[in-house]
This record gives structure tokens, sequence and C-alpha cells, in this order.
């Protein structure tokens, strides 16, 4: 195998590699009913002046599948993360009891899981499209290194060897995504 067919290999696979953690971070935000802390990882608190991720200000955990449990590290803080969680529009009731803030996860609807599942798949499509576009960078290389000498027969098995990649990373994404759905379908 040529120094090109490695290059081109390397920059899709580390494309490609970016967009499954991607997807698989953005499938963390979709709930499936289960408490997660990583399900309040987009809310930002007021902090003194200052936009601060939650978790920066306080402790999240889950203390069984059906609630959270969100620790501020300044009792002061308790009313800004309780409206920080309700103006992040998660669909969360945050109950402040003096404290901690205490999150109870409100069981999904069928039609619920539904939507869910479809914002699952839409991420799952957007991953599709990073790694196409890797892809095409990627075939794009070689193109260019044929046009710079390598042979046509170098640069068709190049293109063979991204396409097997290509493949291999959109049967990951499809084995996620089945995951995720059933993960969220499960009652």
């Amino acid at each position: 195998m040529t120094e090109e067919i490695e290059m081109a290999l390397e920059m899709a696979r580390e494309a490609m590699d970016k967009a499954i953690k991607h997807m698989e971070s953005e499938l963390t935000k979709v709930r499936a009913g289960k408490a997660h802390p990583a399900m309040l990882d987009s809310v930002k608190v007021e902090y003194y002046g200052t936009t601060t991720p939650l978790s920066q200000v306080a402790n999240v955990n889950s203390t069984d599948a059906r609630t959270l449990t969100v620790q501020a590290w300044e009792k002061s803080m308790l009313d800004p993360i309780a409206t920080a969680i309700i103006n992040a529009n998660l669909g969360l009731n945050p109950m402040n009891n003096g404290e901690s803030i205490l999150i109870n996860i409100p069981a999904l609807t069928e039609e619920r899981r539904r939507e869910l599942t479809k914002r699952a798949r839409a991420e799952g499509e957007h991953a599709r499209v990073g790694i196409r576009n890797a892809r095409k960078d990627a075939n794009d290389f070689m193109k260019s290194a044929k046009a710079d000498g390598l042979s046509e027969d170098l640069t068709k098995d190049g293109e063979a060897q991204i396409q097997a990649v290509t493949d291999s990373y959109v049967k990951q994404i499809d084995t996620v995504l089945a995951a995720k759905e059933v993960d969220i379908m499960t009652v």
C-alpha cells in the first residue's frame, strides 16, 4: 500500500471517528425515560455574571432510574440552577428542597417515544453525512495524488479501501442507533 493511500485512509478514519463521537454525545441528550446525569449537560447557569455549564457549579447524580439530584456547591446557587433547568426547555420540573435540587423524570408517552426515536434517527443521519463528507475528502485526496503521478490502479484500490472503511462506519452508526431506539421504546 502506498503512502498516499495510507494518508487518505487515516484522514478518513479521523473524520469518521469524530462523526461517531459527536453522534454518541448527542444521543446521550436524547433521554430514554431513565435518569442520566448527561441529560443536564446542555444546562447553563448564570454564575456571578458569567454563563457557566451546570457541571462547573454543582454535582449531578442519578439516585435511581427516575430521579436526578443536583447538589450545588454553594446554597445560594440552588434557585439560579432550578431556573436554568426550567429555561433549558428539557421538559423537567426541578424541586428545590433547600439542600439540593431533585428532578423526577416523568415516564415517556408512546408519542414522545416516537418523537425521540425520530430525533435519534436525525442525529444518525447527521453522522452519516459527516462520514460521507470524510469519504469525499479522502477520495478528493486520492484524485489529487493521481494528478501528481499515482497510478490509476492504485487510485482505484485506495478508493475501494476508503469505501470499505466508510461502510464499516455506517454499520457502526446503524448499530448504535438500533440500540438507542430499543432503549427509547422500552417501557
